[in-house]
């Protein structure tokens, strides 16, 4: 396969062909895993329907052969399964217990995982780059087991693990399929997926009474102030690139955007923007569950929609006034569930709803006057949740505008962005920008309110709680205002500890007496971490960080960093000075330099560290760290503190840490540089004569959460 995503010697079509056909057969398998599913469930039924047992007291010999034939049917390897009888209490639930206890899973399960497989080529078939995704690394391993049934029970305790929700949740691709999976391996009857969090009973009245109860449900809305930085960037005048740069802005923290419009004549609008999921951001709006939170934005009875019916209501819109829905991606289908309640078009005239990167194919809004416009990029495969096309034909309608576009954007989740998708409309489709535009002709005008809300989830704590749950402040950037601490909601970590020459660690340090390195007899200790955070307020990253532990600044004492280990973290003088430092996005670059004052430089790197086997490779710094790690030894939770420089003052930053902290030898790790590796890090490395040696032990934390602090100058 070439760079481009292409097999060498093949053409587009038969790529095309061959993804429709893995697409095609998907559905096929999990169709006939939901018909064996119902003969499962009719089967059960009529094995213990009060009238075959009362049968059998009456006639025992046809009586009994009929139930052992079905018992049979239902728990033989060969039939149905083992596990396959969902009778929800007595002596149904028995057996089916025993059948998993025997080693048998349901043929329904079996045939599911299969869709699963076949789904999971399809997507990577086309997009190779999402085998790097922290939830599809944990799902291929847990459907690539080398029996089916090792391959069913991977699964099912997959969907168990609560530490796996959040990246499961952002596979938004395989998501209805792993949602179809994942009620198919739950034999719990009473657990089926259709109808629940359903409810027979309209969820949008706008009375004062209903609101009321709304009130009191688990949705709820917050009006928020913008920052000053996010207050001279919202649009000040209607128009489509106006509204998606707001919906851009204000994509954390789980906000919309409400504004009223005076329209060219004279009459007041209101346009509702809302955003989608962002990869790597923690959500606080959503369930943990990765199920709940993604049904949270399609149902219409769900806190999401709740929490947006709440926002309006607090923003005082009037009765029957025209009102333009626009989201991107999960916002923009949510907004669209909003215009298909009949209740809610009664209240407000819908007159337009415009989804970016959203999939709105079978979607109709109640009002049939309400003008639907759906842009999407083909490489964009959130809107393909159907196993459909992006570019799928749908019935025409003349309300109806769809623009299915090839845009030169590849790789995902890059192709999802919001960002990218308005300079494709800036750059690639100005055509479809004006027609959208001439459309929202009504709303072109100046804003006359702008309002923030966030939305909320009483039912579910914030997420990290109570850990992360700390005050923060924001702090300006030349990308604009980061919140501090920063919080890293789901993270791994290695740290590489070697014992290192102490004269050539004291000359990597700045040019100062005060500034020693720690001892540990005659050598001092030099760290190579390693991090891949999945989760975190300032997005996804990979980092890379050269260390060396030092002395207190002031008062430097031999062996303080022992002394210290027994103090804590707020009130240690010991820490980590950063020599130098790599990390994989933008806004992480300039958070550590601007804010922590670390020597950071952007690099591309790749990070696996949730496992024993461990790896990492950084092709722009020439290192790659590669091994699998012993039995290590539980350690206590340790936080940190790091120094770096801003100008001629130290900066010290605090770091506070939760998780699962070891120890291990450091006999299985290898680290190894390229001859013509980058600077500095490389030159450094080799000046403490570590690039050819192995580590003297490894701290390493799979899973863990923590925050970093505002970095404190220091007069040193």
């Amino acid at each position: 396969m070439g760079a481009d995503g292409h097999i060498r010697g093949r053409t587009a079509q038969d790529e095309q062909d061959t993804k429709e056909l893995l697409r095609r057969c998907a559905r096929d398998v999990m169709d006939v895993a939901e018909g064996i599913r119902e003969v499962s469930t009719r089967t059960s039924t009529a094995l213990f329907a009060p009238a075959l047992t009362a049968s059998a007291r009456r006639r025992p010999r046809t009586a009994l052969a009929a139930r052992w034939a079905l018992l049979r049917a239902l728990t033989n390897k060969d039939g149905l399964g083992g596990s396959a009888i969902t009778a929800p209490k007595g002596m149904g639930q028995v057996l089916g217990v025993a059948g998993e206890v025997l080693g048998r899973e349901s043929l329904a399960a079996l045939a599911a995982v299969t869709s699963l497989r076949l789904r999971i080529a399809a997507v990577l078939f086309d997009h190779p780059e999402f085998a790097r995704d922290p939830g599809m690394r944990r799902l291929m391993a847990a459907v690539t087991a080398d029996r089916d049934l090792e391959a069913v029970r991977s699964l099912r305790a997959l969907f168990r693990d609560q530490g796996a929700q959040r990246a499961l949740s952002g596979l938004a691709p395989l998501m209805a399929e792993l949602l179809a999976v994942r009620a198919l391996l739950d034999e719990d009857p009473k657990n089926d997926e259709p109808g629940r969090g359903t409810s027979a009973d309209p969820v949008y009245g706008i009375s004062a009474a209903h609101l009321a109860g709304l009130d009191r449900g688990e949705g709820a809305a917050e009006a928020v102030d913008l920052c000053d930085h996010e207050r001279q960037t919202v649009a000040t005048e209607g128009s489509l690139l106006g509204f998606l740069r707001n919906i851009e802005v204000v994509s954390a923290n789980g906000r919309i955007l409400v504004q009223n419009v005076r329209g060219p004549d004279g009459v007041v609008r209101y346009v509702v923007q809302a955003p989608g999921t962002a990869p790597g951001r923690p959500r606080n709006d959503s369930p943990q569950d990765f199920a709940g939170a993604w049904r949270n934005l399609f149902l219409a009875d769900s806190p999401h929609t709740r929490s947006i019916l709440l926002a309006l209501a607090d923003h005082g819109i009037p009765r029957g006034a025209d009102l333009a829905l626009i989201g991107h991606g999960e916002g923009g289908i949510a907004l669209l569930n909003l215009a298909q309640d009949e209740e809610f078009c009664r209240a407000y005239r819908v007159t337009h709803v415009i989804a970016v990167g959203a999939q709105v194919d079978d979607k109709r809004p109640a009002d049939p006057r309400t003008w639907v416009a759906r842009i999407t990029n083909q490489h964009d495969i959130v809107p393909v949740l159907d196993g459909r096309d992006a570019g799928s034909a749908s019935d025409p309608h003349p309300n109806r505008y769809e623009v299915d576009y090839t845009g030169p954007t590849h790789e995902f989740p890059l192709c999802h962005m919001l960002r990218e998708y308005i300079e494709h409309l800036r750059t690639v489709i100005p055509e479809a920008r004006k027609n959208v535009d001439e459309a929202l002709a009504p709303y072109r005008g100046p804003v006359v309110r702008t309002q923030a809300y966030r939305l909320k989830d009483r039912a579910h704590p914030p997420e990290g709680y109570p850990f992360l749950t700390v005050p923060t402040t924001p702090l300006p950037t030349t990308t604009g205002p980061v919140d501090v601490p920063v919080r890293y909601y789901d993270s791994s970590a290695a740290h590489l500890c070697f014992a290192v020459d102490a004269a050539a660690a004291r000359g990597l340090l700045p040019d100062a007496t005060w500034m020693v390195p720690s001892r540990l007899g005659r050598r001092a200790l030099a760290l190579l971490s390693l991090y891949e955070h999945r989760c975190s307020t300032i997005g996804p990253y990979a980092e890379i960080a050269l260390s060396v532990l030092v002395d207190d600044l002031w008062r430097p004492r031999p062996y303080d960093i022992a002394a210290d280990l027994l103090r804590r973290g707020d009130l240690r003088r010991t820490g980590r000075y950063v020599l130098s430092l790599a990390v994989s996005s933008e806004e992480a670059r300039v958070v550590s330099q601007q804010i922590w004052g670390q020597p950071a430089v952007r690099m591309a790197a790749e990070a696996d560290l949730m496992s024993r086997d461990l790896g990492v490779t950084a092709p722009g710094l020439g290192l790659a760290v590669k091994g699998r790690l012993g039995r290590g030894l539980r350690c206590p939770e340790a936080d940190w503190i790091l120094y770096g420089r801003r100008g001629e003052s130290t900066v010290r930053t605090l770091v506070r840490a939760h998780g699962r902290l070891r120890l291990h030898t450091g006999t299985g790790l290898r680290l190894r540089l390229d001859t013509a590796a980058a600077e500095p890090m490389a030159g450094q490395l080799r000046r403490l004569g570590v690039d050819a040696a192995r580590p003297l032990f490894v701290l390493s934390c799979p899973q863990f959460v923590f925050h970093r602090s505002a970095g404190a100058v220091l007069p040193r």
